[in-house]
């Protein structure tokens, strides 16, 4: 996927998330192990989102493997250290686009 279609697929992954109540902190987080396409709060709920999109065989949420979670919450737990956010609780979420548009949004798929 392309950067510019990676920026599309974000920006209306925050389109919707700003849509159902977050509150989007920060964008493209990166760290040496990973990158955080998307930090958001929902109330007092810290969510770190992981943001895939297009079209192929393959629906894009499965190209969310174990390897990719892990790597996502060590970047998250990074950013917690680094950052300092005020907030009660965090999860990992996966936002689906597909390419009718159509959005599906998977919350919790972490350890924590």
């Amino acid at each position: 996927m392309s950067k510019e279609a990676g920026k599309r697929y974000e920006d209306l992954a925050c389109e919707y998330l700003k849509e159902n109540g977050y509150r989007i902190i920060a964008r493209n987080v990166a760290y040496r192990f990973g990158e955080i396409d998307i930090v958001a709060l929902e109330g007092r709920i810290l969510v770190f989102v992981e943001v895939k999109g297009g079209s192929s065989l393959v629906l894009p949420r499965y190209r969310v493997d174990e390897r990719k979670i892990r790597r996502l919450e060590l970047a998250a737990q990074r950013y917690i250290l680094t950052e300092e956010p005020k907030f009660e609780e965090a999860r990992l979420d996966v936002i689906e686009i597909l390419e009718s548009g159509a959005v599906n949004h998977f919350r919790s798929v972490g350890r924590w």
